[in-house]
């Protein structure tokens, strides 16, 4: 069956470009936590839609050439401001992100082409979306409506304009979620609690599916009363960069999900044991690109895109 045939898992969320700077030189990648799960998705065998604000300008056309070269489709909000950016600088250990006007300022318009496209998905996924804009959580509930639901929270302290609004945005959806990811800043950024706290707290609110991700620990997911953990996948080759492995963990399990719809503890378990290898290989190379444990084998030499 050709992937196009299959309908498409909607991503709403965002779409950038990443500036990093590590003392000594500067690269650009077009990434986006949004844009990284829905370019995941179709890199695993999953069509996909991405829906996010996009700047008409030299940046853009990069974003747009990137998605197009990875056969990820895009409904575009068109912002004024340009395109985000997110800056980064890494003198050792984790980077600081700042993020431009744009960046900060994201809007996301939910028109009659967003609203056929999340209709027709088996799943739509959120991430890094601006929980603290009252006005845009009730145009995301209206458009999504009683559909199936994913959300990763994804705050990104740059961003995040105010903390409380954010969780009451974040935390009124969570009842008609099929799945919830958090991670440990997450926990700590928003609740000032640990992962496991969190995790407990979205399964007492009603998430279906709750996968709390915790670095180095590994991760836990809880569905349906069946709780199953999984440590970290060791892989050949160093860890280069950590920066995409939490969206190839969410791209993964949505994809398990879409493709196999898991029920039980032994299905989670091969589901969240392909995600760690996803992520394990992903975190093998620069950038946020989900990468699959076969390029390991023979290093792939993967379309740049842009």
């Amino acid at each position: 069956m050709e992937l196009d045939a299959e309908p498409r898992v909607v991503v709403i969320g965002d779409a950038l470009i990443d500036e990093l700077h590590d003392g000594a030189s500067v690269k650009e990648l077009v990434g986006g936590a949004a844009l990284n799960v829905a370019v995941g998705l179709v890199r695993l065998g999953v069509p996909a839609t991405l829906i996010a604000m996009v700047g008409d300008d030299e940046a853009g056309d990069h974003i747009r050439a990137y998605l197009h070269d990875y056969g990820v489709e895009l409904l575009q909000t068109t912002s004024p401001r340009g395109s985000s950016r997110a800056v980064s600088t890494r003198t050792g250990g984790e980077p600081v992100y700042e993020f431009n006007e744009a960046a900060r300022a994201r809007h996301i318009v939910f028109g009659d082409a967003e609203r056929a496209a999340i209709t027709a998905a088996p799943l739509t996924v959120v991430s890094c979306f601006p929980f603290d804009d009252p006005a845009q959580v009730q145009a995301l509930a209206d458009a999504v409506g009683g559909g199936p639901l994913a959300i990763d929270p994804n705050p990104r302290a740059g961003m995040l304009r105010d903390r409380a609004e954010f969780v009451r945005g974040f935390r009124s959806l969570v009842p008609r979620c099929r799945l919830v990811k958090v991670g440990e800043d997450d926990a700590r950024l928003l609740y000032s609690t640990s992962v496991d706290t969190l995790r407990g707290q979205l399964v007492a609110a009603g998430a279906e599916t709750v996968l709390a991700t915790a670095g180095a620990a590994g991760v836990v997911l809880d569905a349906d009363g069946v709780q199953v953990t999984m440590p970290v996948v060791s892989l050949p080759g160093d860890v280069v960069d950590t920066m995409g492995a939490g969206d190839a963990v969410l791209a993964s399990i949505v994809a398990s999900i879409v493709q196999d719809g898991p029920a039980d503890a032994a299905a989670w378990e091969d589901a969240l044991e392909r995600a760690m290898r996803v992520a394990a290989a992903t975190v093998r190379f620069e950038g946020a690109l989900l990468r699959l444990p076969e390029s390991l084998e023979a290093m792939e030499l993967d379309r740049l895109g842009t």
